[in-house]
């Protein structure tokens, strides 16, 4: 499953890096995706939105097996 989280994780990053933002995939763990965000995300007072609206939801639609994301 880290393969294919990797994959769309990669899409993701592709998205966020146009706004000085980087996210970097820790572990993914009995569905649960743990990731580490960085640049402008990581003292962004909005981060928990983009994690929980954008991030999440996309992984979760594409991945249905994923349960939640969380950050470390």
């Amino acid at each position: 499953m880290r393969e294919r989280v990797e994959k769309i994780m990669d899409e993701i990053r592709a998205i966020l890096k146009a706004d000085g933002v980087d996210i970097e995939l820790i572990r993914v763990d009995d569905g649960i995706v743990q990731v580490h965000l960085q640049d402008a995300c990581a003292t962004c007072t909005n981060s928990m939105m983009t994690l929980k609206q954008g991030i999440e939801r996309f992984l979760m639609e594409q991945i249905p097996e994923i349960r939640k994301v969380i950050v470390v």
